[in-house]
């Protein structure tokens, strides 16, 4: 495995700073509404899809309740990340309402005492957390690496991830071996990143 260049943390955590601000400046009636657009183009996207692994948000992320609502009541199998800070880990839990959700590891709200145990190998697509991302579907993450390993245990899986417009940039550093985003999801537009023949089949409608 290639090391990671020294540059590349530092310039990481610069773009990181940056973005964080533009997206903190949005208004919570902004996040709203940007929040419904994203989800109303996800749902279209994940038509069909049997399981799928959707991340709890917290302000000021894309909010993500409107989106597991609408999977439960359509039936798609719903799995959501349970944080171990010990192992800088996943693990996954299904849920069938978000009432079991409560505020535990760094604010996320998560089924403490409600778990039912899933598999990286149930899921046909992950919704996945970014603070940046560029066109080329490359992400800009927390830093911490829980979502970098969590996906090398779910290769098959679509990699979906969502934000807000303002949070693209030009170019997110990155390595050989990192993850790319199949698709990128903002309240504007749908961008499809994966190379030819890789992953492609993003909607579900004849599984």
């Amino acid at each position: 495995m290639n090391a990671v260049r020294p540059e590349q943390p530092a310039a990481k955590q610069a773009l990181r700073d940056s973005v964080k601000k533009l997206r903190f400046a949005l208004s919570a009636d902004d996040i709203q509404e940007k929040s419904r657009a994203v989800t109303d183009r996800l749902l279209s996207l994940l038509d069909g899809a049997g399981t799928v692994m959707v991340y709890v948000s917290k302000p000021p992320e894309v909010d993500t309740a409107g989106l597991i609502d609408a999977l439960l009541a359509r039936g798609t199998r719903v799995v959501v990340p349970i944080i171990e800070k010990e192992t800088h880990s996943l693990r996954l839990s299904y849920i069938e309402d978000r009432d079991v959700l409560v505020e535990s590891t760094f604010h996320v709200p998560e089924p403490i005492g409600h778990e039912i145990p899933a598999s990286p190998a149930d899921l046909d697509a992950v919704i996945v957390p970014m603070v940046g991302f560029d066109r080329s579907g490359n992400r800009l993450g927390y830093g911490a690496g829980y979502y970098d390993r969590f996906l090398a245990e779910c290769p098959e899986a679509r990699t979906v991830g969502i934000a807000f417009a303002c949070q693209e940039v030009e170019t997110v550093p990155h390595e050989p071996f990192d993850r790319q985003m199949d698709a990128i999801i903002t309240e504007s537009e749908s961008l499809s990143c994966s190379p030819p023949g890789v992953r492609t089949k993003l909607k579900y409608n004849d599984h």
